[in-house]
This record gives C-alpha cells, structure tokens and sequence, in this order.
C-alpha cells in the first residue's frame, strides 16, 4: 500500500512539474513570419573534402563504426545534431549533459551546439515551424541532414517537427536562419546534393529519436495538437527509434504496452526501445561522465542493437544510462557515416 501511495505522490510531483513548465516562455526573438529585413543569407561555399579522407570515409561500413572509425569520419562533414531538452528548468542541463557525452565520445561541438546563441539544446517551446525552418537551414549549408534527440516534451516536440516537414501541419515552411534569429523571405531551399530549388516541406532528417515523451506533456496547450497523433511517425525521418521506460510515470508508459508503441505511417524505419524500469524519466540524458570510464567507453563504443553486451556487468550510475545513451550513439555514428558518404558520392557525381 505504501508502494502505491508512492506512485501517486511521485505521479502528482511530475503533473505539477510539467505544468510549471507553461510558464516557461518560448524564446523571445520567435517570429510566426518572415521578417523583411531578413533577406536570404549568402551559402558560404563548403570546404572540399580530402580525397584521401574521402576514400577512407567511404570505406567504412556504417553499421561497424568504432573509436577509430569516428576519427575518420571526424575528419570529414559532420551532419547538424538538433538536441531538444524537456519543458521544466533545468532539464536543459541534462540534454547539455548529453552533448558533452556525444563530444566527448568524438563528435564534432560545433555540429551539435547551436550556430546562433552557442546553446546545447533547443527548447520544446520553440515554434515547430521554425526548427523545421532550422532543418533547411542547415541542410542547406551543410550537405548533410541533421538529425534530432528529444527527451521528455522534447521528443514530442520533434515528432511535430517531422509531420512539419512532412507537410502535415502547413503546406509551407519559411527557412529560418539560426544566426540573424529570423525566418527568411523563401519557402525553399537550393539543394545541396543537386543544385535544384525544392521546397522545404518534403525535406527529411537521417535520424530522428525521443526518450519519455508523452503522458502529461499532452496537458500543455502547445502539444494539444498532438493528441492521438505522437506514436505515429511520418516518411520524413529515415530512422527514427522510440524509447519507453518500462514504467514512467512521466510518459505515462507501462511495460508491455502495445498503444505506446511508435509505428510508421510512410517510409520511415521505426524502432521501439524499452528500457529498465529503473530508469528515471527526469535523469536519463546525465550521461557527460561515461566517456570518462574507459570500460564503459569501451562498452559503449562496441554496442550493437542487435548484440548488446551485458550492461550489469558495468558501474552502477553507469547502468542507469548506458543503454539510451548507446544505442543512441549507435545510430548516429550509423547516420554520420551515411550522410558523409551520401554528401561525397554527390559531390564526385557532379564532377
């Protein structure tokens, strides 16, 4: 009995703790339209890629990516990581934890903390347009698709992005440029990888991810609109993976559960994870520290979704977040690869 008056003591701090979140204001230089002194930014021209760099990143089997496979792809064109933190302050802290974790395992910090304000993460109250508008942006200049991580009202957020580019909420999306913190007087883009203009909706990112969304975040007026509408994941992602903790009471997710479960509704590859339930939906992402232990980095470096090693054999803070954290590694050594490879494979292409 005692157990369960916890349960729902523990299930009332959470509700009062997301609410809270409302107060949270989106960014104040947010705008719903294009700005007439924000003219379209000149593209800078992307360095050339060594030829010697190139025939190595070319090499490499995306599935097979270890510590000395990510010094080779550091040495070439890294896509954009849109990292998205929870709606209550501080959780930005965790997610900026999370982005020390992916640096300190060998991604490139410039690609993962944002061009504008130099911030880890992006907040759930940005406008899903304008990091739709982001997305382009980024594409655009990089050659490379971003991908997005989403943790709690974060990984709801980034599912609304997706179904903004794929054309499910509006059918245009301004270019927002993340530098003059303006959306751009254009619906298109020139793409990268053919030189042609194409509109922004339709665009899709590599790899997309949320761990604990759901459950009371639908409370918030801005996640109304994805009532019924979260676990179903459009083609404009080509991997995404859904994480749920064997029992949130956060997400509101229980083990076993088919209605909480991610499924296609298009193309797109989609992967449910569950975690242990000991697990903590606020604390997952305070992952910094474990590229510090040389046997958890080494763990995590040869983690395989489809031969994982025994992570009980590890640390004990170690196993409250290795797994996310590495199979979240894992695919976006998987899509880094991909998309370096995709970006040389054009440029040659075109001579």
């Amino acid at each position: 009995m005692k157990k369960f008056q916890n349960r729902w003591a523990a299930l009332l701090l959470s509700l009062l703790l997301i609410l809270s979140g409302c107060a949270t204001p989106p960014r104040p230089d947010t705008v719903e339209t294009p700005s007439a002194q924000a003219p379209r930014a000149e593209i800078p021209a992307r360095a050339p890629i060594d030829p010697a760099i190139a025939e190595r990143i070319l090499a490499l089997d995306p599935e097979h990516i270890g510590g000395d496979e990510v010094k080779i792809l550091a040495a070439g064109p890294a896509p954009r990581i849109m990292l998205l933190h929870g709606g209550i302050y501080p959780v930005h802290l965790l997610m900026a934890s999370f982005g020390r974790f992916l640096s300190r395992m060998g991604y490139p910090e410039a690609q993962i903390r944002d061009p504008g304000d130099h911030e880890w993460s992006y907040s759930p109250y940005d406008d899903s347009a304008q990091l739709a508008g982001i997305v382009a942006w980024q594409y655009e200049r990089d050659g490379t698709r971003p991908m997005m991580i989403g943790h709690s009202q974060g990984g709801m957020q980034i599912v609304k992005v997706l179904r903004e580019l794929a054309g499910g909420m509006s059918p245009e999306i301004h270019v927002w440029n993340p530098l003059t913190r303006t959306a751009e007087d254009r619906t298109t883009i020139v793409d990268p990888l053919t030189g042609r203009t194409r509109p922004v909706v339709g665009l899709s990112v590599s790899y997309a991810s949320a761990v604990g969304a759901g459950g009371a975040a639908f409370l918030l007026p801005n996640q109304w609109s994805m009532m019924g509408k979260l676990r179903s994941i459009p083609d404009s992602v080509d991997d995404f993976t859904g994480f749920l903790i064997g029992l949130d009471l956060v997400a509101w997710t229980v083990p076993g559960s088919d209605d909480d479960r991610y499924r296609e509704n298009g193309t797109a590859k989609v992967r449910n994870v569950e975690l242990p339930a000991m697990y903590n939906h606020i604390t997952v992402p305070l992952t910094a520290d474990l590229p510090r232990d040389p046997e958890v980095r080494a763990w995590v470096d040869a983690y395989r979704p489809d031969a994982q090693g025994d992570p009980y054999s590890l640390p004990a803070e170690a196993q409250l977040h290795v797994l996310w954290a590495a199979d979240v590694w894992y695919s976006v050594k998987k899509h880094w690869c991909l998309e370096a490879q995709r970006l040389i494979r054009a440029q040659r292409a075109a001579g």
